[in-house]
């Protein structure tokens, strides 16, 4: 038995650093990214002319940004149970950067 392989279909900036998500299956996800926005790669979309560069890559159906960050569609999909394992994993990375 497998899973549903979920795609972003489209996306909407709703505020700085949230996103409303649409997926293929008709569902929605409204995302504030801005508590995960630290670390190497995550980290440089605290800049908003960086985050708002945001796109959909049109071969793996999630959204990617300038700088090659990106969420697995899934993650994105199933956002609520994910937010604070990617939250706590962000203030790590902070602290270590500090």
């Amino acid at each position: 038995m497998g899973h549903r392989i979920h795609r972003v279909c489209a996306f909407e900036i709703t505020g700085q650093y949230t996103l409303r998500v649409r997926f293929d299956d008709a569902t929605e996800q409204t995302i504030n990214f801005e508590p995960m926005l630290a670390g190497e790669l995550y980290g440089p979309l605290r800049e908003l002319a960086v985050f708002n560069g945001v796109r959909i890559d049109p071969e793996i159906h999630t959204l990617v940004w300038p700088n090659g960050a990106d969420f697995d569609p899934e993650t994105l999909h199933d956002w609520p149970q994910h937010a604070g394992a990617f939250a706590r994993r962000a203030r790590r990375w902070a602290r270590r950067a500090a």
